[in-house]
């Protein structure tokens, strides 16, 4: 089992480090400074640091204001309550196509014990439909914190769904990143696992577990899931010719419906989808075991693959 540690820390003491070097960066929160962990940014730079209170339609249009100005702010809540401004964010930032980065934290089941209010399951699929509106989703600390720079970076709306769980560290300092390009994390020919954020770590378990079964899988973090590697996917469809997707999200317009959407008319093979079924979840004790209930199990991934495999 790989060392974990805490991807929202890295993400907080990053941000906070890197608006040290680029001063045109501003960070807003809805009251939620700790839990995010942006803290570490007001403390080093507490006249660009902007807690909004309980108010996140407002913390958007102030941030668009920002941006607006030549300013790159940083907007940040929990993933589940960013529902709350989606007017704000569809008309302001994605219609307006202004430079605001989004971070919504706790996101997935990773809030597990706050209940289905603060299950963050459908933001991927409703800021992937607003065009101009590039989807993050890291999968280790590393990732979340190489993504920063590139962030603040490009032009124009960001979305980056950070989880609240402790999640397993899979790269080192080597690792690059780039917007819009996959990475094969491990290779095979036999199916491809799409994956990205907590799941990419089970992906590589399940990997294993497959090899053991005699399929060799392939294993894509897909952090990008807008817009998507689609010249990856083409490859991963033609050289497997079966491919599972996973996410820590419904399965209704997230990482799954971008792979399918993608191949569907080019190379269409088979594809199952690995997440979370049209419904609400529940609260749980633990993040792990609210995974497994809800489909995202290991031992779903490998049955996932085996049923894409028998379809080939």
């Amino acid at each position: 089992m790989p060392d974990k540690d805490m991807t929202r820390k890295i993400f907080g003491e990053t941000l906070a480090e890197y608006g040290l070097k680029n001063k045109k960066v501003v960070v807003l929160t809805a009251d939620v400074s700790s839990s995010v962990m942006t803290t570490f940014f007001a403390e080093k730079a507490p006249e660009r640091f902007f807690n909004v209170g309980i108010a996140e339609a407002g913390m958007v249009d102030t941030a668009v204001g920002f941006a607006l100005g030549g300013m790159i702010p940083f907007a940040n809540t929990f993933a589940a309550l960013l529902l709350r401004a989606t007017e704000q964010i569809r008309t302001c930032v994605a219609y307006a196509n202004t430079n605001v980065k989004i971070v919504g934290s706790f996101a997935g089941l990773s809030n597990f014990k706050d209940g289905p209010t603060h299950h963050s399951i459908m933001d991927v699929a409703v800021l992937r439909a607003m065009p101009n509106m590039t989807i993050l989703v890291p999968s280790d600390s590393i990732e979340a914190k190489k993504m920063i720079p590139l962030i603040a970076e490009h032009e124009g709306p960001v979305y980056i769904r950070i989880s609240r769980a402790e999640m397993p560290i899979i790269y080192d300092e080597s690792h690059k990143v780039e917007i819009g390009k996959g990475v094969v994390v491990r290779d095979g020919n036999d199916v491809a696992i799409v994956a990205n954020g907590h799941m990419l770590s089970r992906s590589l378990e399940a990997a294993d577990k497959l090899s053991s079964h005699g399929i060799k899988a392939r294993v894509v973090d897909l952090h990008t899931v807008k817009p998507v590697d689609t010249p990856l996917l083409r490859k991963c469809a033609e050289e497997t010719g079966a491919i599972v997707t996973v996410e820590e999200h419904s399965i209704v317009g997230g990482l799954g419906s971008a792979v399918a959407e993608t191949l569907v008319g080019e190379i269409p093979v088979p594809i199952k989808m690995v997440g979370i079924a049209d419904t609400f979840t529940e609260t749980s004790k633990d993040f792990d075991s609210l995974l497994d209930k809800y489909g995202m199990a290991v031992d779903d991934i490998v049955k996932a693959a085996q049923q894409a495999v028998k379809l080939k």
